[in-house]
């Protein structure tokens, strides 16, 4: 029996797949892999166990399909993860490069039918990370999912066992037998020709203007080396766009050019130059695995964080008027004022985590309040009309739609944001937990943090609580506001705080110095 649940990350699984020779050439602690193909066997396995007692199919009745991001580690992961279902009997597709997307597209598209995928990715993570994330044809997968796949790969006993879930082996060597043959259980197939054939036609559907739409367009794509790079040449180019301005669209596992990641300072950056220097209409750039996005402006201003909320929300708008939007915590007064007055929509700040977001939006509409749109200020936007799936490419498609329709009108993307305010001045910082036990020491932490809000002390310095909330303490300023909170997954306090004046986070940085450094578990 192992222990795998410390490679749980949420709704997915991450570990170290290979050693950074950097990290020791540096002189910092060498972090040794903890995701290796043997660790892949035991999670497809329980995958498999996990996905049969769910549909109730039998192992040697269910097809699966495993694709990757460009990363060095996803060969030879995506070999372990065969040698995990191969005993079963089941079928695997390989379908290679991929992106996440894509890959819950194949339990979609009727020529794939999967009964249960995998993206073998770690996001926008450094090269020597790795990870998995699931889906079935019901989306992706939730945090008690994940826990159940990792007590079935730690335990064989609950597999294979009296009680077995998976019955017994195809044979004993890890290779399936036909008619005399030995055969490794994977075909080779090609998801994304069919997702780039589908995103197309919702451009040309959604544009109509023929079926070249995007021949006015100039389009800057930036795939950081990962997955999306299919996006330019495989769905723009092939409808008219001009690429040409594009950038780092070869896949290469080691990002030598800037972190694959909307919310990186040199990243968005690098894209907003690429767009403002080439004269293009439009920006789009996305992560590893491709379900996030972010857009900039023919201006060459980034449209990430809570303008790539307000941009998605302006697109939705249009089509579901009243509609209310799940975004996570750490989102401005501005954009609310923008949703609700501007917009006129409903604006429900949640939880960051975008299953966390995703959830709370199928939650509503299953209670009779219409919500089309779930989405992050990390880039992960979902749609209900596209299964909830947080999908960067399909976001990105409904921009292009729009810019198309607008660069007919003599307008470019900016002006569905015209009315959208910035905070002033926008500062997080990131406090460690020192204490071994952090979880219960950080809500202590945010508990006395309340009370001394409300306390005299605070009702002085002008503060109150916002109200609703939903994740951690949202305190408001006299000119801005102030968010602390406990990480998802690390003994973090990430502290997010915007200003409606410019400098006005100092202020507010020093109120919370003072208040937080009575705390030794902290290290301020």
């Amino acid at each position: 029996m192992k222990d795998y649940s410390k490679l749980q990350n949420g709704s997915d699984i991450r570990g170290v797949a290979i050693v950074d020779r950097g990290q020791a050439a540096a002189g910092l602690p060498v972090q040794m892999p903890n995701l290796t193909p043997d660790e892949a066997a035991d999670i497809a396995t329980g995958f498999l166990a996990w996905l049969t007692k769910r549909n109730g199919k039998k192992p040697a009745e269910q097809k699966l399909a495993i694709g990757r991001d460009p990363r060095v580690t996803g060969k030879k992961l995506t070999d372990g993860q065969m040698h995990g279902f191969g005993p079963y009997g089941c079928r695997v597709l390989d379908c290679g490069l991929a992106s996440t997307p894509a890959m819950f597209m194949a339990t979609v598209f009727p020529e794939f039918a999967c009964d249960g995928t995998i993206m073998i990715t770690a996001s926008h993570l450094p090269f020597n990370r790795n990870g998995f994330k699931f889906f079935t044809p019901e989306g992706g997968l939730n945090k008690q999912d994940i826990k159940e796949i990792l007590e079935y790969a730690a335990d064989r006993s609950l597999v294979e066992g009296p009680d077995r879930v998976l019955g017994e082996k195809v044979n004993a060597d890890g290779f399936i037998h036909r008619s005399g043959e030995i055969i490794f259980p994977a075909e080779e197939a090609d998801i994304i020709t069919p997702y780039s054939a589908h995103l197309r036609q919702l451009i040309i559907d959604g544009c109509g203007m023929g079926d070249q739409p995007l021949r006015n367009l100039k389009i800057t794509v930036d795939a950081g080396n990962g997955a999306g790079g299919f996006y330019a040449r495989k769905v723009l180019r092939p409808l008219g766009a001009d690429i040409s301005s594009s950038q780092y669209l070869d896949p290469d596992g080691m990002f030598m050019n800037h972190a694959p990641n909307p919310e990186d300072r040199e990243a968005m950056q690098s894209v907003s130059m690429r767009t403002l220097t080439s004269q293009s209409d439009l920006g789009l750039i996305f992560d590893t695995d491709v379900d996030r996005s972010a857009a900039v402006d023919s201006r060459g201003r980034e449209i990430a964080r809570n303008r790539i909320v307000a941009l998605a929300a302006a697109l939705v708008a249009e089509h579901h008027p009243g509609t209310t939007v799940v975004t996570d915590s750490i989102t401005s007064r501005q954009l609310t004022e923008f949703l609700e007055h501007d917009l006129g929509l409903s604006h429900l700040r949640f939880k960051r985590g975008y299953r966390n977001v995703i959830n709370k939006a199928v939650e509503l509409n299953e209670a009779g309040t219409d919500c089309q749109l779930a989405i992050e200020t990390s880039g992960h936007a979902a749609l209900k009309e596209n299964y909830f799936l947080d999908d960067g490419a399909y976001l990105a498609t409904l921009i292009v739609i729009r810019a198309a329709q607008l660069k007919e009108e003599g307008k470019h993307i900016e002006a569905l944001l015209e009315s959208l305010q910035d905070p002033a001045d926008e500062k997080e910082i990131r406090i460690p937990i020192v204490e071994s036990d952090f979880g219960p020491y950080g809500d202590q932490v945010l508990a006395d943090l309340a009370a001394f809000v409300v306390s005299p002390a605070g009702q002085e310095l002008g503060l109150s609580l916002e109200e609703p909330n939903y994740e951690g303490v949202r305190i408001n300023f006299p000119d801005g506001w102030c968010l602390l909170r406990k990480s998802l997954h690390d003994p973090i306090l990430p502290m997010n705080m915007a200003s409606d004046t410019a400098g006005g986070c100092a202020a507010i940085e020093a109120v919370m110095r003072e208040f937080l450094a009575g705390y030794e578990g902290l290290e301020l």
